[in-house]
């Protein structure tokens, strides 16, 4: 009885996380499309900011739910994706507002967004009704080859227009002396951010090929 109990309360828990990201990255596609119609791509981070803003940070529950879990995904892909967009969101898009009318930012957002929806679409049905729809599950495993790279790109694009700002401002920037006999460079973080891009683009890469080869041939066969 306990375990029925406990089964049920976490499927009711993800199918209303899932369900509730959804929603989140579907404003914030709706609100990217809608922006870049009527005010061109210099205006859609702040048509979306707060949206985006919350439809990824919550995403950092998917490295509590790998720790504990409830989800089966490794914490090994999970953690450096949602924490290297974290730091797009927050430590560059949000703290240096130079980068936010560029063009990379509506790359950056609409392939985050359909990928999102997507994802968050397919394990809502399956926490939900059991199972999902075999184009949806076509969609999980496939559109990540054209989308991820549009999105990777973006990401490194908009740390690198970041940088004169980052070193010009200092923002973030611990000098000395100081009691606590300690000092950081945030140029120096985002440096260190973009090289965990050189081995981290293909291990992501080849993780979600291997996933897709193994999801899509269990399914033919079955």
């Amino acid at each position: 009885m306990a375990g029925s109990l406990s089964l049920l309360l976490r499927r009711l828990y993800l199918s209303l996380y899932n369900w509730t990201l959804f929603i989140g990255w579907s404003q914030v596609l709706y609100l990217a499309v809608k922006t870049l119609r009527e005010s061109g791509p210099e205006q859609v981070y702040n048509a979306l900011d707060r949206p985006l803003q919350f439809a990824q940070s919550a995403a950092f529950l998917e490295i509590l739910h790998g720790l504990v879990g409830l989800v089966r995904s490794p914490i090994t892909a999970t953690l450096p994706q949602i924490s290297s967009r974290l730091f797009l969101v927050w430590g560059i898009l949000w703290s240096f507002p130079e980068t936010q009318s560029h063009v990379l930012v509506s790359s950056l957002v609409v392939s985050w967004s359909i990928t999102e929806i997507i994802r968050y679409s397919f394990y809502g049905m399956k926490e939900t009704l059991g199972f999902a729809p075999s184009w949806l599950q076509w969609l999980r495993y496939s559109t990540f080859m054209l989308l991820y790279p549009i999105g990777i790109t973006s990401e490194v694009g908009l740390i690198y227009l970041a940088m004169p700002h980052i070193k010009n401002s200092e923002k973030y920037c611990i000098r000395m002396p100081n009691k606590w006999n300690f000092s950081f460079d945030y140029i120096c973080a985002a440096i260190v951010a973009l090289g965990f891009y050189v081995p981290g683009i293909p291990h992501m890469y080849g993780y979600m090929l291997t996933q897709r080869k193994k999801v899509l041939s269990k399914s033919k066969a079955e």
